[in-house]
């Protein structure tokens, strides 16, 4: 913290209250980061040192677990600048600017509203006001970075992905029904009772030429439709539910399903075989992209 920073918080700044905005951009890095997130909470003692009553100190956590790069699903971000466009806030406290922001749009409206209501900024670095000329562009280049390491990690993330498929040994997950065989190769799951329902799916669908048709023919049937789960303590197991709509909507319009859909159809009329999920039909999965 430079020599200026006490110059910078007046007792107007300290006559309203301090908000400390905690996120992690995974709930993942929520479990597992725990050293950045106890950083993050322990701002709470900076404020006090600063001249803030511990009541007057308000944490914002409801964004642990979420992305920074968009203020549109952070509920806690959304609130953090209602209450400093109210003038409620003396200092918003951040660990760095990429807790509070990745997008450089939601950062620049959040310095600009510091700026209207006399409202500073405290990261690990030091305390900011955003109205001062120097503090201004030291926020704005922060926000600039954190933006760009932002596309930096994207990239990387994606240039991987994209090497290990030209390798062919990218692994993708599956829509249920699909699995990998021990050779490595895309087969039908072998439970018997998920071939049978996804048979059934597909075979009221091109029946009704409905998903939500095909929804409510599984709902008067009491039939229900798996799902595998992929996260948590149950992860590989199948959970069977009703079907609903927009689960409907994902299996058709699933790419591999929509091949499938395709190549059994133009198969079957050629053939003249009735028509429906031909390989669910028959009990077994052919080569639908060769």
């Amino acid at each position: 913290m430079t020599a200026s920073t006490p110059e910078k918080i007046q007792a107007r700044h300290l006559s309203r209250n301090a908000y400390l905005y905690v996120r992690q951009s995974t709930l993942r890095q929520v479990f597992e980061n725990t050293e950045s997130t106890q950083r993050q909470y322990a701002l709470r003692e900076r404020a006090v040192s600063l001249g803030w009553r511990i009541d007057q100190v308000f944490v914002i956590d409801s964004d642990l677990g979420q992305s920074g790069a968009c203020a549109v699903d952070r509920e806690g971000f959304q609130r953090l600048v209602t209450e400093v466009s109210m003038g409620k806030a003396g200092i918003v406290m951040g660990l760095e600017v990429s807790r509070l922001a990745r997008n450089s749009s939601d950062w620049h409206r959040l310095l600009e509203i510091c700026a209207l209501t006399d409202t500073l900024l405290l990261d690990g670095d030091g305390v900011y006001d955003p109205a001062h000329f120097n503090d201004r562009l030291v926020l704005g280049l922060k926000g600039t970075m954190s933006e760009a390491e932002l596309h930096v990690l994207r990239s990387r993330l994606r240039g991987g992905i994209l090497n290990k498929a030209r390798r062919g040994e990218l692994e993708i997950r599956f829509p249920i029904g699909f699995v990998y065989d021990g050779e490595g190769r895309v087969s039908l799951d072998p439970d018997q009772r998920i071939q049978e329902s996804i048979r059934e799916f597909f075979l009221t669908f091109r029946r009704t030429a409905s998903a939500m048709a095909t929804v409510k023919a599984f709902r008067r049937a009491g039939l229900k439709f798996p799902r595998r789960i992929y996260r948590g303590p149950h992860k590989g197991d199948v959970q069977w539910d009703e079907l609903d709509h927009s689960r409907a909507l994902w299996i058709l319009h699933h790419p591999l399903h929509r091949s499938i859909l395709l190549w059994t159809h133009t198969h079957a009329q050629a053939s003249r075989r009735p028509s429906g999920i031909a390989d669910f039909t028959r009990g077994r999965m052919d080569r639908p992209h060769s």
